[in-house]
């Protein structure tokens, strides 16, 4: 289990700026490798199902992007939410 799935996230009330260069090498270090940080601004994965059952129920495959909309850019609580999803997915 990835260190940051164990953290709790943190509600953002906006008013501080968005995560950028070196910040978001080093917590996404902490991903899982299909994890991508586009344009220092959201994170993508596509996750993919292993039958066909499975992949009926998503239509094969779910691109997840998660950003913080109220900064409009990415907070620690952002990967701690992928972290969360690749647990559960």
């Amino acid at each position: 289990m990835s260190n940051l799935a164990q953290k709790t996230c943190i509600p953002c009330k906006g008013g501080v700026p968005p995560l950028k260069g070196k910040e978001l090498d080093d917590l996404l270090e902490q991903l899982s490798n299909e994890w991508q940080v586009i344009e220092e601004h959201h994170l993508e994965k596509e996750y993919s199902f292993r039958n066909f059952r499975h992949a009926l129920e998503a239509w094969g495959k779910v691109r997840l992007t998660i950003w913080t909309h109220k900064i409009d850019g990415l907070t620690e609580s952002d990967f701690i939410f992928a972290a969360k999803a690749d647990q559960e997915l």
